[in-house]
């Protein structure tokens, strides 16, 4: 492993870390997900457009590449709209075990995306993670929506991070971050008088208690995690970096467990279920491993 890649994974595995605590911050912080995102995404933005090179590298940019990164950040928005969705209408297990299903979305999407053949080890843990979020489903059958809001959030998910995996060659991933966040805000900001129509009793501001936590979670979960993870992508695949973020439940459920006793919520068939997802995601790089071992040794036979 040369020394680029190994720092990629120390990258991305710090900003899963991070993301970890997403879910459990989400469900501290009282607003509901819309002003949530809302207040997450101001925030974010203003940390990194004052970082020296941001600006500058986004007047580098062609219009096309600007609407594409626009289109992306769309994505993402939704995604995070979709993933608190789901913990106000379930709780962090639930969504967190839910979202581990990202990879099996990515092992479909990033050979459209990238144009090459399907996997069959990546189809064949992707199964085994549709094996896990079935029996997740029949163990908490009074959390259906958050579950549907869950599996909607792992698709977009999926979806945002192969699209900049394919497009971020070359671009400040800070200006990037700025950029796909920055449209967020915007699209969350245009939709609010449709949103304060349908939700005329929405809760806009933050109480005093929620301000730190926000805080937390733009700086820190948001603006660094999200840069380190882009740095990560330019050595990483979409498929290998998304199912090494499905460590990310495995921190937020043990969190939630101290936290929010969510233990008494769920009965063994939820940690089965979650048990055969993990397992998925840690057998993944063991046979990649063998399979790359095996195919040298092949070469050198040749």
């Amino acid at each position: 492993m040369n020394k680029d890649i190994k720092q990629a994974y120390w990258f991305l595995h710090i900003a899963i870390l991070l993301f970890g605590f997403t879910a459990i911050l989400g469900k501290l912080i009282s607003l509901r997900e819309v002003m949530l995102v809302w207040h997450r995404l101001w925030i974010t933005c203003l940390s990194v457009v004052f970082i020296p090179g941001v600006l500058k590298a986004l007047g580098k940019m062609t219009r096309q590449e600007i609407i594409r990164f626009m289109g992306i950040g769309l994505i993402t928005c939704l995604h995070w709209l979709t993933f608190y969705g789901a913990i106000k209408l379930s709780n962090v297990s639930v969504a967190l075990s839910c979202l581990a299903t990202t990879s099996l979305f990515t092992s479909f999407i990033e050979p459209l995306v990238f144009k090459r053949r399907v996997n069959p080890l990546e189809v064949v843990l992707g199964i085994a993670v549709a094996v896990g979020i079935i029996i997740i489903t029949q163990a908490t059958i009074g959390f259906r929506d958050g579950i549907i809001m869950g599996l909607s959030a792992a698709l977009l998910a999926s979806l945002f991070s192969t699209l900049n995996k394919k497009y971020m060659a070359n671009h400040n991933p800070i200006t990037m971050t700025f950029l796909e966040l920055g449209t967020g805000f915007l699209f969350i900001t245009a939709l609010l008088p449709v949103y304060l129509h349908y939700f005329p009793d929405a809760v806009l501001m933050p109480e005093p208690s929620d301000w730190g936590w926000l805080l937390v979670l733009s700086l820190v979960c948001t603006s660094v995690a999200y840069v380190l993870a882009l740095i990560a992508l330019k050595e990483l695949s979409a498929f290998t970096a998304n199912l090494a973020i499905n460590l990310e439940p495995v921190y937020g459920i043990l969190l939630a467990i101290p936290i929010f006793h969510e233990h008494m919520e769920l009965d063994v068939r939820f940690y089965l279920g979650t048990g055969v997802i993990l397992f998925s995601v840690f057998l993944y790089p063991i046979i990649r491993r063998y399979q790359r071992k095996k195919a040298e040794h092949a070469a050198l036979a040749d």
